[in-house]
């Protein structure tokens, strides 16, 4: 039978994407000022970034674990293969707690054909996971060979991004709050990547010339074939920078394809407007 996939929403594929390659949904929750929000299907990140602006109190958490028994349980009862391609675990507990469920849905039905894998990776750089496996399926591979395409690609994609204000950073506690104020007044804009499914600073830069200079060098040093590559660009409701990168990835690799996508409600209520991401 067809092997049924689940994904998160905190890949930030666009809704529709899901439609068409037929994938599972699990969008996780987002709070705006308490109340809740089903990620991508009952708020959007347009909608996020102006609630932000306007200094609205954000928050995100993980799905219920009844959204969990529900899909698993239906999987069990049509007896199809599933696989679920979870946010990485250092940044959500939503594997952990699908874990958790899909052994209570196996003491029920142990027919359940489930395999979970924690990709290690956010947004795009999850979502590029994704949408290989879906593309993989449609080409008629088996289940063992897309769970071994999701592995090697998890462990190898790079998430190489900056943010626009350091504060939401600090909020996060990934940068002190002396930093975040002196790095606004000097201009200062991080460059962060992921590493281990972790959120690791690399190094900080003056000016948005250097910033996306180093970007460019850090793929340089990093990637592989950038030239034949579909390369995902997210960006915090800030379209003529993903534009501005992209340009300057072609003129310097090569590069045909790319994955361009606003950066969701989820990662967007943690990184803020005008984040800027590429991975590879």
């Amino acid at each position: 039978m067809n092997v049924q996939l689940f994904a998160d929403s905190g890949c930030d594929l666009p809704l529709h994407f899901y439609k068409d390659n037929d994938i599972h949904l699990i969008p996780l929750t987002v709070y705006v000022e308490e109340k809740a929000y089903d990620d991508l299907i009952e708020i959007n990140p347009k909608e996020l970034f102006t609630f932000i602006r306007n200094g609205v109190e954000t928050k995100t958490s993980q799905p219920s674990p009844d959204v969990f028994e529900k899909m698993f349980t239906n999987l069990a009862t049509a007896n199809q293969p599933g696989i679920y391609m979870a946010f990485s675990s250092e940044l959500s507990g939503t594997y952990q707690t699908a874990v958790m469920i899909r052994n209570q849905v196996k003491e029920t039905y142990p027919n359940l054909d489930l395999t979970i894998i924690d990709t290690k990776c956010a947004s795009i750089g999850y979502g590029l996971v994704v949408k290989s496996a879906a593309d993989l399926l449609k080409r008629g591979a088996s289940k063992e060979e897309v769970i071994k395409d999701i592995e090697l690609r998890s462990q190898h994609m790079e998430h190489i991004f900056t943010v626009e204000d350091l504060d939401f950073l600090a909020r996060g506690g990934r940068l002190s709050k002396a930093s975040a104020f002196l790095g606004g007044l000097l201009n200062i804009k991080p460059v962060l990547n992921v590493e281990e499914g972790k959120l690791i600073p690399l190094e900080k830069l003056r000016g948005r010339k250097k910033l996306f200079k180093r970007i460019l060098d850090i793929m340089d040093e990093r990637g592989v074939d950038l030239e034949h590559q579909l390369i995902g660009i997210c960006h915090g409701d800030d379209e003529q920078s993903a534009e501005e990168l992209k340009q300057l990835i072609q003129d310097r690799f090569g590069t045909k394809e790319f994955l361009i996508n606003t950066i969701g409600s989820v990662i967007g209520s943690h990184a803020g407007p005008g984040t800027l991401a590429v991975f590879f």
